[in-house]
């Protein structure tokens, strides 16, 4: 799916070591898919997900298999945009062009300073909470301006433009209080019209708190702190290093486990920021198993087993007939298909089922 995080944040706030530990992620990434592209200021990196190994081991047994199937994660595209300043919105720096960026990603990342380094460059103090009110005050400048530019449908008989002017007025209302397009109470036909807006505060935001190597071992601690102080979920707050986490990018898989383990955290922050990530876009997994590949699907929260089918190819839309679905739990403990359908814990849904997180599924499609 062409969901995509932008990641944003002032001057010298550690945005392009996080971004460029990403990209030593997509490298890897891209050693295994070479169908995958890659361009300068976009990394498209794995989600990671344990049951992919579990699934192939599954299958290769049940299938007598030689060799594993190959696995396929989820993926995750994160977005570098440069030129954020203080009067962005009024097209200073590289205003323009990072605003008309931003606009085109699915969700915004916030990168913030709270590590002090006396060699680098920080214009003011170090504080987390005004990097992300400046950003957000350029953010909601130029929704601002967007629905400023607005034309008035003036007295029209036509209920919906008066609709769609009537939302464009309660969002102006709230961007003139500091109140962010997201945290509008709209009802479902008022968000249909927010929407075609695409207004930038209307996106989900994660907030990556960047901090000294030494305050690693208390992220927990931190990011209930800092989600209570910027009255966010603690879902959408994490806290990196990126220092380190640039550092732990050039080691293998073992090393790292004994760096964090030295550091006192059992995952990599850029792991929980991809993970946090894809729970912030509102996405899902369903999962397919055979001799061909494992893999995992991305799909939008809340779409039923026929939209779903259609992410694999658009024409299993039309041609839909069923989805055998089974538990992953399921799926591993009963040894695959066979024996999952033997023992009675396949079931098949129609269309309009709706899709749940880690299913195994097997879409019957007619000709």
């Amino acid at each position: 799916m062409s969901l995509s995080v932008g990641i944003v944040g002032l001057p010298n706030v550690g945005k392009s070591t996080l971004f460029n530990a990403l990209l030593k992620k997509q490298q890897a990434y891209v050693a295994n898919f070479p169908f995958a592209t890659i361009e300068p200021n976009i990394g498209v990196v794995p989600v990671p997900d344990e049951r992919l190994s579990k699934l192939a081991e599954v299958t290769k047994k049940s299938e007598s298999m030689v060799n594993l199937p190959p696995e396929v994660p989820a993926t995750v595209e994160f977005v570098d945009i440069a030129g954020l300043i203080a009067g962005a919105s009024k097209g200073e720096g590289l205003g323009n062009k990072f605003l008309s960026h931003i606009r085109e990603t699915s969700a915004i990342c916030h990168v913030v300073r709270a590590f002090n380094d006396p060699e680098i460059v920080k214009q003011g103090i170090t504080d987390p909470i005004t990097d992300l009110d400046t950003v957000e005050t350029e953010l909601k400048l130029a929704d601002f301006q967007t629905l400023e530019k607005q034309k008035d449908p003036g007295n029209t008989p036509n209920k919906e433009l008066v609709k769609w002017w009537e939302v464009v007025g309660k969002l102006k209302d709230a961007l003139q209080k500091g109140i962010p397009a997201r945290d509008v109470s709209l009802s479902e036909e008022e968000t249909k019209i927010a929407k075609s807006l695409s207004l930038l505060t209307a996106k989900p935001i994660l907030v990556v708190l960047n901090v000294d190597e030494n305050d690693l071992s208390r992220g927990k601690e931190i990011e209930a702190e800092f989600a209570k102080k910027m009255k966010l979920d603690l879902n959408q707050i994490v806290i990196i290093c990126a220092k380190t986490e640039s550092e732990l990018s050039d080691l293998s898989a073992e090393d790292q486990k004994v760096y964090m383990k030295d550091l006192g955290i059992e995952k990599s922050g850029l792991e929980r920021l991809i993970q946090k990530a894809f729970a912030t876009l509102g996405l899902i997994t369903f999962l397919t198993a055979g001799e061909k590949e494992v893999r995992a699907w991305t799909i939008k929260d809340g779409i039923n087993a026929q939209e779903a089918a259609g992410v694999i190819h658009t024409d299993f839309i039309k041609k839909f007939i069923k989805a055998d679905i089974v538990s992953f739990d399921d799926f591993v403990n009963f040894s695959g298909w066979k024996a999952s359908r033997d023992l009675g814990k396949v079931r098949s849904e129609g269309r309009d089922y709706i899709m749940m997180d880690g299913e195994v599924v097997e879409f019957k499609i007619g000709t």
